[in-house]
């Protein structure tokens, strides 16, 4: 196997000749290399892996899987010689947030498929899990001292059947338990990944309020069975307020991220008491020494204290953050939303937004630079992801691509990424077992004929 064929690419590479069988061990040397960075070097007599940090020791373990191949992926050894070709690979990463947004709000995801996804995030040297846990269609998160969040809003009668407004009259929910995300936490922590949680305020509430409608203006609420936009907003109210500040301490409890998500997109119909509802919940988690984290809309309130912004509804979004002083990760709809459709072709699964092909999201450049970029991020919403097999559909291997862009600098040419994805890379999906999407269409039993989607 040659170096040539490492993804992400590497910052460099110096083969040498001969070959080193698979070590028992790797001599890994604490070194002063910066955050994240490492160095192999690999002779007949074995790996001797150089890292500044956790996160680069598990890099560098990274690429040995690759240069041993395919069957170093799988769980178990066939028996096979595995060997690694002689040289120094010398990396770091191009950003230092390289993330990836999972929807499990919408369709619940078992903790197992979590924990499934850190290992193919932590694959690609992607180390923030953006864990969008609370939205309209669901609750996944324990609060004890809340406990009708998860008992009613964690479950709902039904789902809309692809974008065309039928149900299927299938119950479904699901919610994770405080150990469950203190597992979760400390495995992604293992693997250098970072889970920024994400409770969702003032919109996407509609779980909350069918569980305690004292924190909205009417009487009684259903969870949404719908895909969309809600007009259902909580309550701007100083008891309201309380009850999130309780409910965001008891996440940072639970999760040790220095950034912690409270949403803010998508509100139709806000008020000026909104958008204050959402800075003091901001400045709540400042006071509690963390940093929100909050989507482009939020750049419309006053007084915000400084935020991690997502720009997700354009890139001039993230620009205008970071010139009004925040941070900024770039991860807009028109590239790397990897919910929407990968062709137009009739037979794409419930075709929804644009078009994001393979090459699309490799040629992906953020067009904000400097310090206030902190890095970029993919989006898999869940709306129409009713089962992991349709979450590793949309995921890849667009977000084998992404990861190029996220970890590695310098140029880059799709004809040439494209041989090392198609001949090296997909067959270690494979050994992951990993159901992505193949270059030239899906399956036919990755089709979902008659199930609408809603394409732009």
């Amino acid at each position: 196997m040659a170096f040539d064929t490492l993804l992400p690419r590497p910052v460099s590479v110096t083969p040498t000749a001969g070959s080193c069988p698979w070590p028992s061990t790797v001599d890994a040397r604490a070194a002063s290399l910066p955050a994240e960075a490492y160095r192999l070097e690999i002779s007949p007599s074995g790996v001797v892996l150089h890292c500044g940090d956790l996160a680069g020791e598990v890099y560098g373990r990274q690429t040995l899987r690759q240069l041993a191949g395919p069957s170093a992926f799988r769980a178990a050894s066939l028996g096979d010689a595995l060997s690694l070709p002689c040289g120094v690979v010398e990396d770091q990463p191009r950003f230092a947030w390289r993330g990836c947004l999972l929807d499990v709000a919408r369709h619940y995801r078992t903790k197992a498929e979590v924990l499934r996804f850190i290992d193919l995030l932590a694959a690609h040297k992607l180390n923030v899990l953006n864990l969008h846990l609370t939205d309209d269609q669901g609750w996944r998160f324990e609060v004890p001292e809340f406990p009708r969040l998860t008992s009613v809003g964690g479950w709902r009668p039904s789902s809309m059947v692809g974008s065309g407004g039928e149900q299927d009259g299938r119950p479904h929910g699901g919610f994770y338990t405080g150990d469950d995300l203190r597992e979760i936490v400390a495995y992604a922590a293992s693997r250098a990944v970072t889970v920024v949680p994400e409770i969702d305020i003032p919109g996407h509430a509609r779980a909350a309020l069918a569980a305690y409608p004292s924190l909205g203006t009417s009487e009684s609420y259903e969870i949404w069975t719908s895909w969309g936009i809600s007009t259902s907003l909580l309550s701007p109210s100083s008891s309201t307020l309380d009850f999130f500040k309780q409910v965001f301490d008891h996440l940072l409890e639970i999760f040790p991220s220095k950034v912690i998500a409270l949403g803010g997109d998508e509100t139709p119909g806000a008020t000026d008491e909104h958008r204050k509802f959402v800075r003091l919940l901001a400045e709540h988690l400042v006071s509690r020494g963390r940093t929100p984290m909050g989507w482009d809309e939020v750049l419309d309130i006053p007084d915000l204290p400084p935020m991690v912004i997502g720009s997700w509804q354009n890139e001039e979004a993230g620009v205008r953050a970071a010139a009004a002083g925040h941070d900024v990760v770039m991860c807009p709809e028109q590239h790397v939303y990897l919910d929407h459709r990968q062709s137009s072709h009739p037979d794409e699964p419930i075709p929804v937004g644009m078009v994001h092909t393979v090459e699309d999201v490799y040629a992906y450049e953020p067009a904000l630079t400097g310090p206030r970029l902190r890095g970029v991020q993919a989006q898999v919403w869940s709306e129409h992801l009713d089962d992991v097999r349709r979450v590793d559909y949309l995921a890849f291997p667009r977000l084998s691509a992404f990861a190029e862009v996220a970890w590695s600098s310098g140029a880059r040419d799709y004809a040439e990424f494209l041989p090392r994805l198609r001949d090296h890379h997909l067959p270690r999906l494979d050994a992951l077992g990993v159901e992505y999407r193949p270059l030239d269409g899906p399956h036919p039993w990755q089709t979902r004929p008659g199930v609408p989607g809603r394409p732009r």
